[in-house]
């Protein structure tokens, strides 16, 4: 009786049939891609945060540092170089591109490139008092920003089946959810760190083996921190019954929402390195930005599309298997 009800299941949402609904969505709506838009040309056109000017300032003290702890000169020279060519490629704006929520962007914090076809842009530099409270600010301003842009995606995406969060709800609901994955993450790395940090002092082979294992059960951590957010913005959850939400379909539907996730990063991924084949300095770059900003809000609306659809399937799975469950107890 039970596999009966079991092969009488309608089948799960497709990968491929979700990713098509995206693009299908976002081209129907496509004013979704402007906040990414805006956030791309922003960091390719507008001013660079800099901190060049705060490692000079503090140079001296680390060098002291380094000679009075018996570091080789040749070594502090190389060192030395290393950090002033990192500071003098950062730029500090694209901190703002936040994660798990945030607006996505063609353009990482280690892309200051001094090269636009305007010419050279302004450059800002911060302090050491300043740096602090720039970090703090352009993270708050990436988190509240990523509620506005998937709380427009998502309604871009099932508007007719869906009634959208409150604006402050889903600004708030986002920080709460940015802080506790990010706390999350940062707890769970130590011990795995130290574990790796131990098993390559005892042999290469055991390290290689615990890496492995890690990354074969990191699954359960990335499937249900990507998708810990949908249920605030699909169904005006809190963060806790979002989370709980996204951990009963990662149990659930593990190998096939692992399987969309992959297809999700590796689609956003691959598809980076042909949007950034134009120079910095070309007008070409506007296509990969286009480019860049349909893709990456189609694959998040594919994202909502298969965590709805999955999600109202679940439900139908417990619902059928529940009354058989009931005849067994009885």
């Amino acid at each position: 009786m039970e596999v009966s009800r079991i092969e009488n299941l309608p089948p799960p949402p497709g990968i491929i049939n979700s990713i098509k609904a995206g693009f299908d969505a976002i081209a129907s709506h496509v004013t979704a891609i402007l906040m990414p838009l805006l956030l791309n040309l922003l960091l390719w056109l507008g001013p660079r945060l800099q901190m060049d000017t705060l490692f000079k300032s503090i140079e001296g003290d680390m060098v002291r540092f380094w000679q009075a702890s018996q570091i080789p000169a040749d070594e502090i020279q190389n060192m030395l170089e290393m950090y002033d060519q990192m500071t003098k490629s950062v730029n500090l704006f694209g901190v703002v591109r936040t994660l798990p929520i945030g607006i996505s962007s063609l353009f990482l914090p280690s892309d200051g490139v001094l090269a636009t076809p305007l010419g050279q842009p302004g450059i800002w530099q911060v302090t050491g008092v300043t740096f602090p409270l720039s970090l703090i600010l352009l993270t708050l301003v990436g988190w509240i920003g990523g509620a506005f842009y998937f709380r427009s995606v998502a309604g871009a995406s099932l508007a007719e089946k869906i009634t959208s969060v409150s604006t402050f709800q889903a600004a708030l609901q986002t920080v709460l959810i940015s802080i506790a994955s990010n706390m999350f993450l940062f707890a769970l790395t130590m011990p795995i760190l130290l574990i790796i940090f131990v098993a390559m002092q005892l042999s290469v082979v055991l390290a290689n083996l615990v890496v492995l294992l890690i990354a074969l059960g990191s699954v359960w951590v990335i499937v249900p921190i990507f998708f810990w957010a949908h249920g605030v913005f699909l169904n005006r959850q809190n963060v806790l019954t979002s989370a709980l939400s996204s951990i009963q379909l990662t149990r659930f539907t593990l190998p096939t929402s692992s399987l969309f996730v992959m297809t999700v990063f590796l689609l956003s991924y691959g598809l980076n390195f042909l949007w950034r084949l134009p120079s910095q300095d070309s007008w070409m770059t506007l296509l990969g930005i286009f480019g860049h900003s349909f893709v990456t809000t189609a694959l998040l609306s594919a994202s909502f599309i298969y965590y709805h659809e999955m999600t109202i399937w679940v439900q139908a799975v417990l619902d059928r298997l529940r009354p058989n469950k009931v005849i067994k107890q009885a």
